[in-house]
């Protein structure tokens, strides 16, 4: 089997504008909420019904409910992402 790079800039354009969770390398934080812009570092802004969510135990779910609702922006900068997803 061979492994196939894909960029990943067409990816994170098509999720704008839609609900995602970005995860923190470091800390293991997460923030949900709507994705508002990527730039060309691939930088995040987040904005409208941002929650943050600190690290959970490994294996464990993050629960929504549990986190802390944030009433402004929230920009990530690229190196600090390890995941940004569709949030579910």
């Amino acid at each position: 089997m061979s492994f196939q790079p894909v960029n990943p800039k067409p990816y994170l354009n098509s999720l704008i504008g839609l609900k995602v969770c970005v995860r923190l390398k470091f800390s293991g934080t997460e923030y949900h909420g709507t994705l508002v812009s990527v730039d060309n570092y691939m930088n995040v802004l987040l904005d409208k019904d941002v929650c943050e969510i600190e690290q959970q135990e490994p294996g464990q779910s993050p629960d929504l409910t549990k986190g802390t609702p944030l009433n402004n922006q929230v920009f990530v900068r690229c190196n600090n992402v390890m995941w940004i997803g569709k949030d579910v």
